[in-house]
């Protein structure tokens, strides 16, 4: 049985499956290991040091919520990797995928410590994964607690119901929607209306990066580029299969930031 679980570990996509177990693995040390959350939290002033504490570039995007969000805020974040990496049309190659987490992600972090000082940005990712995942299943349907919605609604929902259930994280959460609409216009929306061509290549580089590690080698499923005349089944890549669970969103925090509940 032990096999087989790490037979099915190795074969998921392998960003969605190293950014979930980042999350699982730093949230639980730092909530009952040995990890202090002074080593991990976001602060631009700690970039400039020598030596320059560059990780917590990363670390800010895996401290989950407390409680149910150790589970939950993981399996969130593979769920929409996942399908940003196996069946997103926007993203042709790995490449494309991780230039979409550094590049969200960096938005994330500008706005946040402008204009609401947070120090810990997981839910704002989590968030602006979902709206880029649901963005091409328009026309397919989603179960959210015991209504159907339109799957691109489904971020949109997530709002409503923190508004219900845990307003203080809504700020970040708005944050990542902003993030991913960012990202959607300077790649899609203008090279397709505007007539240019992408405001956010991808650098050269990350295609040697990817590359590099065995880890990345592996191919998992088929983008399809719109207008290739492949039929359209109507579906969601996994969102609309099945209810997004509300509990998730009542345990998710404002942030974290410091000093605060």
């Amino acid at each position: 049985m032990s096999s087989e679980i790490m037979a099915a570990y190795w074969q998921a996509p392998p960003m969605a499956r190293t950014l979930a177990t980042a999350i699982l693995v730093t949230s639980i040390m730092a909530y009952f290991g040995p990890l202090p959350i002074s080593w991990i939290y976001f602060d631009e002033s700690r970039l400039f040091k020598l030596p320059p504490e560059l990780w917590r570039l990363v670390t800010s995007f895996l401290l989950s919520s407390p409680q149910l969000g150790i589970v939950l805020d993981p399996y969130f974040a593979y769920l929409y990797l996942s399908q940003l990496e196996t069946s997103n049309p926007k993203f042709q190659r790995k490449e494309d995928v991780l230039w979409y987490l550094i590049t969200v992600g960096g938005f994330i972090i500008i706005v946040n410590r402008i204009f609401l000082g947070g120090y810990f940005f997981l839910q704002g990712l989590i968030i602006a994964l979902c709206y880029t995942a649901v963005q091409d299943a328009r026309g397919a349907k989603s179960n959210f607690f015991f209504f159907t919605v339109p799957a691109q609604l489904i971020p949109y929902c997530m709002l409503l119901s923190s508004l219900l259930m845990n307003p203080a994280v809504i700020p970040l959460q708005i944050t990542g929607i902003l993030a991913a609409h960012w990202h959607d216009f300077m790649t899609r929306l203008w090279p397709e209306f505007g007539g240019g061509s992408s405001l956010l290549p991808t650098p050269a580089f990350l295609s040697r990066f990817v590359e590099t590690p065995r880890v990345f080698r592996r191919e998992y499923g088929t983008a399809i580029r719109p207008g290739s005349g492949a039929p359209s089944t109507g579906r969601t890549t996994g969102a609309s299969t099945g209810s997004v669970l509300p509990d998730s969103w009542r345990t998710r925090g404002s942030g974290h930031r410091l000093g605060g509940d």
